[in-house]
């Protein structure tokens, strides 16, 4: 996936009300950006952390910047939760992703209690229902972790994919890690101790879980390798 615009480097002033940040580019302007990630973003919207801004001339846009990187010691981080299905969705048409069997898929099929499954694949054997989770989060060097808030609707997804494999369907959980410097994945069990249950409880009802890493530069974000996850 490759960014429309090219990036405009900048410091980030402050992040808030979720998805407004204030940004001092480096020609000396202050923007208000878009930040398109509703999480905590947790060591990457400290004050002074450099970003990579996507600016647009759409007329239907009230922010003409959207908040698309964050540096990270040496580097890129992709905060922008929507790129991750926008990667998944190019690495399934080029059939990249080895641990899926699938003939055509669709996105955004609606499902269980009005829910919404990200992918929808399908096959002359089976109905795969794939679910994609942007992972951001590092404290420890080379673990990320997900989620970096309480996520209930994350729990919602576990307990509707549950009941699809309980219908005789496959379910796959996929975290995609928005960052290259990343050797395994864990569960943020401190930060949300009921999604870490019931994830447990979703892979022993057996749903399936694969975790990528990216390649995250300024000109775009493309899928990575397979990494292990720690539950």
């Amino acid at each position: 996936m490759q960014f429309k615009a090219n990036l405009i480097k900048g410091k980030l002033i402050k992040r808030y009300k979720r998805f407004l940040a204030d940004v001092i580019l480096e020609d000396g302007r202050k923007v208000i950006a878009h930040c398109p990630n509703p999480g905590s973003m947790l060591g990457l919207a400290t004050p002074g952390t450099t970003v990579w801004l996507e600016p647009n001339d759409d007329p239907k846009k009230k922010l003409k910047y959207g908040w698309r990187l964050a540096e990270f010691e040496d580097r890129m981080v992709c905060i922008d939760t929507n790129i991750a299905n926008t990667v998944v969705k190019e690495a399934l048409e080029n059939k990249e992703i080895s641990e899926l069997d699938y003939q055509q898929f669709k996105q955004e099929v609606k499902y269980s209690d009005n829910s919404r499954i990200d992918f929808l694949l399908t096959s002359a054997k089976q109905q795969t229902f794939l679910e994609i989770k942007s992972v951001t989060l590092m404290r420890d060097k080379g673990v990320a972790e997900f989620p970096d808030s309480i996520t209930k609707r994350g729990s919602k997804h576990l307990k509707d994919l549950s009941k699809m494999v309980t219908s005789g369907h496959v379910s796959v959980l996929f975290f995609l890690c928005m960052r290259g410097d990343v050797a395994r994945v864990r569960i943020a069990a401190d930060i949300d101790s009921i999604y870490d249950a019931n994830i447990k409880a979703a892979l022993k009802s057996g749903i399936q879980l694969i975790c990528y890493d990216t390649q995250v530069t300024k000109f775009g974000v493309k899928l990575g390798k397979p990494i292990v996850v720690d539950i």
